[in-house]
């Protein structure tokens, strides 16, 4: 079920959706309202004893956030708006009980390391070819996914390839080349995770080199996407993976990603320099000046109520566009929003470090470090864009934060298992 989420997230591109559905019919959102039906029958027919009695505070955050999104709904809608922002706030609401779906049968449904390492190599895979998609719409300057509008029944309604300077910004199947590198970013730790356990094992190398295609793909579309957030979300996916590699691999992992990075910049002759200018001019660049007056903004925004906001989905692009969802979040669910939604990236990284001390086996420390990672690269690139706003950005980061707390039960596991009778640490199979 979740494999099928994961193509319909990335492989159909997130600006098509079913023509009579309108904003509903996005796959992608579909099928996340099903798991989310799934997940209610399942707990509602369940026997008490089923469910794992592993405290896990990622649920409680999600809680906490549908909570406050649904009194914040409420007194949006009790207190009057405009036509035009009624039907955005209803479709938020059910974007956001479509990631809750998600996020809650990847912890509760994830039960064994071997269903978790066969989602992510899954998720590794799809990955790796929307990286490759990118790769080939940088070198030609066309979308080549956009033969899905002309599929009956289907609507595109935006989206393409960019330019920056003379070079195409890649966008893969999102709409917005900030949401393909956030999810470059955050499926980057998984495919190094991936690698590592196949590759740096005595006992387990078999077909280890073909994981290596998946992180220099993903690597080289972040670096080809021209742009300073994928630079960014790239480099703490890196440095956060660095203390999971053996020591004896780490000078071997660091000369490898410099000689990749020096290939790239000797094959496409002045993207070295456009992406030195796009850090240097930062601080006259239209995009950055922008956030910086968005956060100047934001508080004559906020206290008009400061406690629920204004109602998810209901602050429109015509009121301002504040390219941080840290800050919008803000805006439109209030201080108890958006201290919730903080609450379930600290829950996941926590989860998914408690799972890494607790467990002594190889494989479940390594995508201990790899998930908090990734949870760790959306949470900083959500500062420069409204991640929310974007469906493959946000799928995953929930999806990514389920996976922490389905880890974090495997980890309770091992570390109760360990505790009656110590065994030797295993890689991953």
């Amino acid at each position: 079920m979740l494999t099928v989420y994961l193509v319909l997230l990335l492989a159909i591109p997130s600006n098509v959706v079913i023509e009579p559905l309108g904003s509903l019919g996005r796959p992608s959102m579909l099928w996340g309202l099903l798991l989310f039906a799934w997940w209610v029958m399942a707990r509602l027919q369940a026997p008490s004893y089923a469910v794992s009695r592993v405290p896990q505070p990622v649920r409680t955050a999600l809680g906490a956030l549908l909570i406050v999104a649904l009194v914040s709904y409420a007194s949006a809608l009790l207190r009057g708006q405009p036509f035009d922002q009624v039907s955005p706030a209803s479709t938020s609401m059910f974007r956001l009980f479509a990631w809750a779906g998600v996020l809650l049968v990847a912890l509760e449904g994830v039960r064994t390391i071997r269903d978790l390492t066969t989602l992510v190599r899954r998720m590794t895979i799809i990955v790796s070819l929307l990286a490759l998609l990118g790769m080939v719409q940088f070198v030609t300057g066309r979308v080549l996914v956009d033969f899905f509008g002309s599929i009956p029944g289907l609507e595109v309604s935006w989206g393409g390839v960019d330019a920056r300077g003379d070079f195409t910004r890649a966008v893969g199947t999102a709409t917005h080349p900030l949401e393909y590198a956030a999810a470059l970013s955050a499926a980057l730790p998984i495919a190094i995770a991936v690698l590592l356990a196949k590759g740096f094992r005595q006992d387990n190398q078999q077909g280890a080199w073909g994981w290596w295609l998946p992180v220099v793909f993903i690597s080289v579309s972040s670096l080809l996407a021209v742009s300073r957030s994928a630079i960014i979300g790239f480099a703490v996916a890196v440095i956060g993976m660095i203390h999971a590699v053996p020591r004896a691999y780490r000078l071997v992992v660091v000369l490898g990603g410099a000689v990749i990075a020096g290939g790239i910049v000797v094959a496409v002759p002045g993207l070295f320099t456009m992406l030195v200018r796009l850090f240097a001019e930062s601080g006259t660049d239209a995009s950055t000046t922008s956030r910086t007056d968005g956060l100047a903004r934001a508080p004559e925004f906020i206290l008009t109520s400061p406690w629920f906001g204004a109602g998810f989905g209901t602050f429109l692009p015509r009121y301002y566009i504040f390219d941080n969802q840290w800050v919008l979040t803000t805006v439109e669910l209030g201080i108890l929003g958006v201290l919730a939604l903080a609450a379930i990236f600290l829950a996941a990284i926590w989860s998914a470090f408690s799972a890494r001390k607790r467990s002594r086996h190889a494989d479940v420390m390594v995508l201990g470090s790899a998930f908090s990672t990734s949870v760790l690269s959306l949470g900083v690139l959500f500062a420069f864009f409204d991640g929310l706003s974007f469906p493959i950005a946000a799928g995953l980061f929930f999806l990514v934060a389920g996976l922490c707390g389905a880890l974090r039960t495997i980890g309770e596991a091992d570390h109760s298992m360990t505790s009656a009778a110590p065994f030797p640490t295993t890689a991953l199979n």
